[in-house]
Order: structure tokens, then sequence, then C-alpha cells
């Protein structure tokens, strides 16, 4: 009973002829369901003749903003809708529509930005797209920062539109940084370890490390902001804070220029005579 009263009240407010809006809405509806349609379809062909040519830059790209690119001519349409319905009913609700498209653009851009960062960082570490493809702990680093660069801008400026003081929160973050601080120091250890093998780069992803001070063996599977995740020749993962690799030696026999082989050959006494072949052929 309370759904029909409101959906009556609602209406009224509109008119005596609701045909006309609900036209006006539905049509825009299938305007965009059929845009929708044939951007989608583009979007594939464009795929394929990217997929004609090697360029690690347009391929990103394409895979990138697809999805977005449709979520935005949804979020475009539905705000269009919801003008049009305020604009007969001056139902409250709908005055947010305007609002939350200049909200849903931020946020798609960011979602693409960070899309296309991580596509990138996949293209760069491919043979596909490289002769030689680049460091793989280097680009996921300068991946994962530039992602984290694009979330905190994002947050800073939806908030900044939504009408709060950026500088009053720098301010807070400020003091209450120093509190966390010291919450979660052993965070803050791992964190600024993973920054030191980033920048040291004493191992990379894919090297066979082990320290003599614990009993760590095995090959760099992923370096994370707070794990490394290392592969035991027993195919055993192995997960190992940061901040230890500020406190152990770590060997990696994988960056040896020479392997010395020691090994005891044994030769009668009859064959001393050939002595210095058999040491030459060695």
């Amino acid at each position: 009973m309370m759904n029909n009263s409101l959906f009556i009240r609602f209406f009224s407010e509109v008119g005596d002829s609701p045909e006309v809006w609900i036209s006006q809405i539905f049509s825009v509806v299938f305007l965009t369901l059929v845009f929708n349609f044939i951007l989608r379809k583009l979007v594939v062909r464009l795929q394929q003749k990217a997929a004609l040519t090697r360029n690690l830059w347009d391929d990103a790209f394409i895979l990138s903003f697809s999805l977005p690119l449709q979520l935005l001519v949804w979020l475009i349409g539905i705000c269009w809708a919801a003008n049009i319905a305020y604009g007969v009913s001056n139902v409250q609700l709908f005055l947010f529509a305007e609002q939350l498209r200049e909200i849903g653009f931020i946020i798609i851009v960011a979602w693409f930005l960070v899309r296309f960062i991580r596509q990138v960082e996949i293209n760069l570490s491919s043979d596909e797209y490289l002769s030689k493809p680049m460091d793989e702990t280097t680009v996921s680093a300068l991946g994962k920062l530039l992602r984290a660069s694009v979330f905190i801008t994002t947050v800073l400026v939806v908030m900044q539109y939504l009408g709060y003081s950026i500088s009053g929160l720098l301010a807070f973050g400020g003091i209450g940084g120093i509190a966390v601080g010291f919450a979660s120091k052993d965070l803050l250890a791992n964190f600024f370890g993973g920054l030191m093998i980033y920048l040291d780069r004493p191992f990379a992803v894919g090297d066979w490390i082990r320290s003599p001070d614990k009993e760590i063996e095995g090959t760099v599977e992923e370096i994370g902001w707070r794990l490394t995740r290392i592969r035991t020749f027993d195919k055993r993962p192995l997960y190992i804070p940061n901040s230890t690799f500020t406190q152990i030696a770590v060997e990696n026999p994988s960056r040896m220029t020479n392997r010395r082989i020691k090994e005891t050959i044994g030769i009668r006494y009859c064959d001393a005579g050939k002595m210095a072949t058999i040491v030459s052929s060695v």
C-alpha cells in the first residue's frame, strides 16, 4: 500500500500525461543501448586492426579504454534520463544526476588510467613488443607507484568536488600520520624494505637467491610492497617480509660471472705419461 501511494503521488506531481516523459526516457535508454552496441562493435574492429601491428602503446590504449568508454556512455544516458524525469516531476532525488555525472566521469577516467598503466606494464615486460623487455621488477615498481598516484589524486579531486577542504585534510593527515606511523612501524619497515629492494636491486624477479643467515633459498617470483614471494626448489612458496632483507646477507648465484667446479680425477701410475694430454683436455 505504501509503494502504491508513493507511485500515485509521483504521477500526480508529473501531470495528467505521463506518456510524454515516459516515452522520452525510454528513447534515451534505447538510444544509449544502441550507441553502446555500436561502440562495442567499433572497439572490436579497432582491436582487430591493432592486432595486425605490434605497438605496445596503441594496443594498451585500445584494450584499456573499451570498458570505461562503455560505462561512460551508460553514465551519460542515465543522467540524461534523470534530468528529463526531474524536469517533469521536480523530485529532489533526480537533482543528484549532475553531481553523479561529474563524479562518475572522474572515476571512469581514473579507471581508464589504472587499466592503461597495468596494460603498458604487461607489454613492457613481454618479448612480443620489445626485443629486450624491461626488467619485470622495475616495471612492477613503476606501475605500482603510478597506480597509487592515480588513486590518491582521484580521491583528492572527488573530495574537493564534494566541498571538502583538501588543505585541512592534508594537515590532519600529517598529524594523524605520526600516530599511524607508531602503530604500524612493522608495516612501514616492510614498505621501505621493498623500496630499498627496488632501488638497490640486490635481486630481481626470476633470480635464484639464498641467505647464509636464514634458511632462505629459491627463485624470486614476486616482489611486493610488503612481502617477497620465493619458490623453493621443492616448489613450496616462501613469503618473506621485505624488512628481513635489510638485516640479513643475501647471495645471488644467478649473477655469478663464473662457475668453479672442484673435482678429483684419479689417474693410474702407469698413465703418468698421459698427464699433459689429460690436463689439456680438461
